[in-house]
């Protein structure tokens, strides 16, 4: 007999435990969401649960979420373990919010992993998000302060009409977002910061540089080494990956494109006039179109370099007599800098006077140029 209860009992367990994994509605039909933001290389995941302004049973809840249906501070909710429990911020199991790496939050650092998000809500006075370490629970029944990773002071804000219960991300910059949760009339944020964004993406650049489809391409050394002269980051690594892309075995390749990447990195580290010496190769070669050269003068009359820049204009006309727009625009704009009006004024007349259909659009902006030279502005 007791070997007849025994399979019974199991037999019934069995049963329950199919029961437990069959697929049905989430209670209350709140819907499953989720939300991910990538700042930079850092991915920031929000899964929950969504209520909606109605309810299930498609009452009018309008005027009822804050401080009823969302309760106002930390309250026993008559259930599991918890005796001072915040909001769940969103329905059903833990709000999950998972960080792929090392974040601040409101200025607070959080470290890389998921967690359990609530939000104590006050009717006077600053709101809380809360970060706990614990995010596989029902629920915020089981909430214990001790698990805090961090909480964030926040404010909440007047918003448009929200039905459903959102997490989204606005403000997003290179390295930071701020995400909130919008819900009837309220949004409440937090901002989120990767302060070291770039360090991230050096990594992940020297990563991928070793991999087998980086074996045959000079483009990605480039790439990355003009990432960091523009960043002015990690610059000693960045000249070897230049000088990878010019010469490295089976992938250097000398053009006016792998030399300019290589006096961009110099530039940075202010060794100008190395970087100069390799600009003065690089333009020389038969890969340097006039539009290449002309960019150069145009960044070396940025940097306050004219007399060089003028050398370099001077260059591109001698090296292709056959432009007859840009290599004489280049010769104005160094003339102009230099302080001589008069051919400054020769040359852009030359230019106006060729200049080609997809120029036209600027003829005016040229013309202008002619006319404040002459006086006329």
């Amino acid at each position: 007999m007791k070997k007849i209860l025994a399979s019974v009992l199991a037999l019934a367990a069995g049963f329950y435990a199919a029961a437990q994994s069959i697929s049905l509605p989430p209670s209350g039909d709140n819907q499953k969401s989720v939300v991910t933001q990538w700042i930079g290389p850092a991915s920031v995941t929000i899964e929950y649960s969504s209520p909606n302004v109605h309810g299930p049973g498609g009452e009018d809840r309008k005027g009822h979420i804050w401080g009823e249906l969302v309760h106002y501070g930390f309250i026993d909710q008559g259930y599991g373990t918890s005796k001072a429990a915040p909001w769940r911020a969103g329905a059903n199991e833990n709000t999950i919010i998972t960080f792929s790496h090392d974040v601040k939050i409101a200025g607070k650092d959080l470290k890389a992993g998921k967690y359990g998000l609530f939000l104590d809500v006050e009717k006077d006075g600053p709101w809380t998000w809360i970060f706990s370490k614990t995010s596989d629970r029902w629920g915020s029944y089981y909430y214990d302060p001790k698990d805090d990773a961090l909480r964030a002071q926040t404010a909440p804000q007047d918003a448009e009409y929200t039905e459903y219960l959102t997490y989204s991300f606005g403000d997003r910059e290179s390295n930071a977002a701020v995400a909130f949760l919008q819900w009837e009339n309220k949004r409440i944020p937090f901002k989120i910061e990767v302060p070291n964004v770039n360090e991230l993406y050096i990594a992940k650049i020297r990563g991928e540089l070793m991999g087998d489809r980086m074996g045959f391409d000079y483009t990605p050394w480039m790439d990355a080494a003009q990432f960091c002269a523009q960043n002015k980051i990690n610059l000693e690594e960045a000249l070897t990956w230049a000088d990878n892309a010019i010469s490295g075995t089976f992938i250097g390749r000398e053009d006016f494109a792998s030399l300019q990447t290589k006096a961009l990195v110099l530039y940075a580290m202010k060794r100008d006039a190395e970087a100069d010496a390799v600009m003065d190769k690089a333009i020389k070669l038969p890969t340097a179109h006039v539009p290449d050269v002309h960019q150069y003068g145009r960044s070396l009359l940025a940097a306050g370099k004219s007399a060089k820049a003028m050398e370099v204009f001077k260059l591109n006309r001698q090296l292709h007599p056959d432009d007859k727009f840009t290599t004489y625009v280049g010769l104005a704009r160094g003339y102009t800098a230099l302080g001589d009006k008069k051919n400054a004024i020769k040359n852009w007349e030359i230019a106006i006077k060729n200049i080609p259909d997809n120029q036209k659009a600027n003829l005016a902006a040229y013309e202008a140029e002619v006319k404040k030279l002459k006086g006329g502005a």
